[in-house]
This record gives C-alpha cells, structure tokens and sequence, in this order.
C-alpha cells in the first residue's frame, strides 16, 4: 500500500514505537490497517470503484473528514473485510483493536475529537482454540529428527533454546554474542523489554556445541554480531526458522499438523508448567506483561482437571 502518509496517521505510528514501546512489526500492522480503512471510507464517500482501492491516495485526510466518521462507518468497515476480503474474525478483531487504539489517541493524547465514535465499537467473538503443543514424548521425538546436515549444531541449539526457554521466534533470530552473559540469556523481546532467563545444563552444552563445532567456522560472517547465522554469514530471519521448523517436523516423522516456531514455545511453556512451574515464573520466562497471556500457554486438559477433582481429599 504505497502513497504518502497523512500527517495525522504518521505521527500516530511514531506514538505507537517511541511511547508505547510497539514493535516495528505491529507498527506496520496498524499502518497497514489504518490506510485500508481511510481507503475504504474515500471510496464511500466518492462513490468510486471498490476494486481500486489499493490506488486510492489518503494523503490530504484532515482533521475535519475524521470528525464526520460514525460508528456505523467503522461497521461497514468490517463488514467489507469480512464479505469482501475474507478477513477471518481474529483478522477482523485486529482492524478493530487497530481502530480504537487509534480514535483513543485523537482524543485522549491529542484532544482532536471530544467524541470518540470506536469506543462502542464490538469486537467480532472469537473461537476459544486449544493452543497446538507438543507434549514431552513427541518434542523428543522432534528433536531426535533433527538432520544431522551442516547445520546440526544450529539447528539442534536453536530447537533446545525455544523448548527450554520459551523463547518468541522474534527474540531467537535477534540473539548477538553479547547475549550470552555466563549462565543467563538476556533477551530483547517485545517492545524493546529486556529480561534475562537462566541458561539450564542442555542449553549450556548445546550452545557450547554450536559454538565449537560450526559458529567458530564462520569466516568474518556479514552480520558477525548475531548468534545464529545462516551459511553465508547472514541473520537467519522468521521465516528461515519457520522453514528448519517445518523440515525437522517432516523428517522426524512426528508430522505435528501446523507445528511453527510458536507453536514450540507453547509446548515449552505447557511442559513446564505440567513440571510443576509456577504460572507467575512462566510470566517472567516467556515475556508476557499481563499473567492472562500466559494463562493462555498453561491449558491443562480436561483428564488431569478431572484426576485434581477426584483426588481431592473430601473425595475418600
């Protein structure tokens, strides 16, 4: 979506990084969304053609064109995203969060509105899923399946770090030598927020492994800083580690439908929880600001809700 930004949309996305600490990543998400919906609202208002939109210019959006937006606008809003676009309802839910973040600043943080039309705007209801794990068994099985290539020590470190740290997909690819500090990690993780989590034995040997074996043969490597490389030297990025992920997933003939790297964060997060981690430890070592978050990652199945009840003293 080209085009030169609206004042307004523009200061907004610097806002969202330098005060509210959001990733680049999910500053580019909500400028993506806020450009479409501006888009949408010239079509409708100018009666031009739907399937143009992405060649509509917003640059001369005012102040005055936002205050005339209703309620109702924003519906039909996401009612084109949904008949049109195919938006599912998490993607719909985003464009709604994005819409209210977004009038909750005009007029909280800039006082350019005195009515806030997005504040009554409803969220699509979103289905409740069982997050996809691994339970212990079959991450070992994932593991033994790592192909023992050029790229073992790597791939089997990268593998380790996320089943026993937790660790974002984001935060593994943007690791640097300094990160290592003795037995600890420290990790730069979603708006910039710095934690520190405990580097346990299988971590430590493997990393030791990685370093020894392949890292060290790795000739003034482009981007020298940064613990995992790629053959040429270069920072592996999201989508080279979802790649590895998927290949060891076939090769080890685990065949885990829609096993990402999330997806190994999840069944990092259930395994230790299932080992007796407490939830408010987990909330430190996975990153999340709110404890609901990691709720989320800590599901227990319904068997072992029914083994508590059943051994419940009351119970014999």
């Amino acid at each position: 979506m080209q085009g030169k930004q609206p004042k307004l949309l523009r200061d907004f996305l610097i806002y969202l990084t330098t005060i509210k600490g959001k990733s680049m990543r999910t500053r580019k998400e909500y400028e993506y969304d806020l450009t479409l919906f501006f888009r949408f609202l010239k079509i409708t208002y100018e009666g031009l053609e739907i399937e143009k939109i992405n060649e509509v210019s917003i640059h001369d959006l005012s102040i005055e064109t936002i205050r005339d937006i209703s309620l109702e606008d924003m519906y039909l809003f996401i009612e084109y995203c949904e008949t049109v676009r195919h938006n599912n309802a998490s993607a719909r839910a985003r464009k709604v969060a994005t819409l209210k973040s977004f009038f909750k600043y005009l007029k909280g943080k800039r006082r350019l509105i005195t009515d806030n039309p997005a504040e009554e705007l409803e969220s699509p209801k979103l289905s409740k899923k069982n997050p996809i794990y691994m339970n212990l068994e079959e991450a070992q099985l994932f593991l033994a399946g790592i192909e023992r290539n050029h790229h073992y020590y790597r791939n089997y470190c990268m593998m380790m770090f996320f089943l026993n740290l937790g660790l974002r997909v984001s935060e593994l690819c943007s690791l640097t030598m300094k990160s290592i500090q003795g037995n600890a990690l420290l990790i730069s993780g979603k708006g910039d927020k710095e934690r520190t989590v405990y580097l346990n034995k299988a971590c430590r040997d493997t990393l030791a492994d990685y370093m020894k074996h392949e890292r060290i043969k790795l000739q003034g490597p482009i981007d020298a800083d940064y613990l995992f490389l790629s053959q040429k030297g270069t920072k592996l990025s999201r989508q080279q580690v979802a790649r590895i992920v998927k290949k060891i997933n076939e090769q080890s003939g685990l065949k885990k439908d829609k096993l990402t790297p999330h997806k190994l964060r999840h069944t990092s997060a259930t395994i230790m929880y299932k080992s007796g981690a407490d939830i408010r430890s987990l909330q430190q070592i996975l990153g999340h600001s709110n404890i609901s978050t990691t709720q989320i990652y800590t599901h227990i199945e319904d068997k072992e809700i029914e083994k508590v009840i059943n051994n419940n003293p009351f119970n014999h």
